[in-house]
């Protein structure tokens, strides 16, 4: 296993195929460069409309505009199909684009794809964990092992200060 990613670091790159919320009939591709010149909340999430999963992805919807407002973008990633987050995407009607890594290859990257333990069975998966990447790329703050409750409501008061920091 790859070691964390420190604060200060700069973010690993990375290009998936993800949904466009603003053309919901269109999807394309989402780099890391993309976001250059802004901040990024990048969230790592295990799988698409499970009930965690589905509280996240509404909470940064509905918090999107005040994220805009702190020159911070949003993007959700995990492990299912471009499809699927399309779906769901769909379904619960969100305003964030979610990046698909069918490959793994971002998630192995940000060294979120771990060893998880549920009803004694050991399995690879997905930790939720979230990056606060600041405009010049460089890791500010991580949430590992998150818990969805109250979360976005803390990303935004960490973005406030970091913004406060410069």
């Amino acid at each position: 296993m790859t070691s964390p990613l420190s604060i200060g670091q700069k973010a690993p790159d990375f290009d998936l195929a993800a949904t466009n919320p603003s053309k919901p009939d269109v999807s394309g591709r989402v780099k890391r460069d993309d976001f250059a010149g802004q901040y990024l909340i990048l969230y790592f999430y295990p799988r698409d409309n499970t009930p965690g999963c589905t509280t996240q992805a509404l909470a940064f919807t509905q918090h999107r505009e005040a994220f805009a407002a702190e020159n911070a973008a949003i993007l959700g990633i995990s492990a299912d199909s471009l499809a699927s987050h399309e779906k769901f995407a769909d379904k619960k009607n969100l305003g964030i684009p979610l990046g698909a890594d069918d490959s793994l290859e971002v998630c192995k990257a940000y060294n979120v794809w771990v060893e998880k333990k549920m009803y004694g069975k050991t399995f690879m998966g997905i930790q939720r964990t979230t990056f606060l990447i600041s405009p010049q790329q460089k890791i500010l703050h991580v949430w590992n092992k998150v818990k969805v409750k109250e979360h976005v409501t803390d990303v935004l008061s960490v973005l406030a200060r970091a913004k406060g920091d410069r």
